[in-house]
């Protein structure tokens, strides 16, 4: 198991900026990608950015450019750098890692509890 911890999530003002933390823990020989999902009211869980242990970056689209996505592989921790926030990036923000629990296994999804993010004035 690879137990996550989100935290930074709030309220912010359109226009604002927060960063979100995730911090894996328990028992792994690696964690091959970490990123964000979000999901929002009635809507599904959608794809926000992700980071390899080599340091590549993926974006969504309406996401790139606004969001930057960062990982420290000694603290096991990422992190999503959120700016220029709308009304619409109001979500649930999972946490996501893809890990393998030893060497020769086959790497699986692990997921946080969620953090929510309400962009409102």
């Amino acid at each position: 198991q690879v137990p996550l911890v989100e935290s930074g999530g709030g309220l912010v003002q359109p226009g604002g900026s927060l960063r979100l933390s995730c911090a894996a823990s328990g028992s792994f020989y690696s964690i091959d990608i970490m990123g964000w999902y979000r999901q929002a009211p009635g809507n599904q869980r959608e794809f926000v950015t992700s980071i390899t242990s080599g340091g590549t970056t993926n974006y969504a689209d309406s996401m790139e450019g606004r969001f930057t996505i960062s990982r420290d592989n000694a603290k096991n921790t990422v992190y999503l750098q959120m700016n220029s926030l709308k009304p619409e990036d109001t979500a649930v923000y999972y946490c996501n890692a893809v890990a393998r629990s030893n060497i020769w296994s086959t790497p699986r999804p692990y997921w946080g509890q969620g953090t929510q993010v309400t962009v409102s004035s």
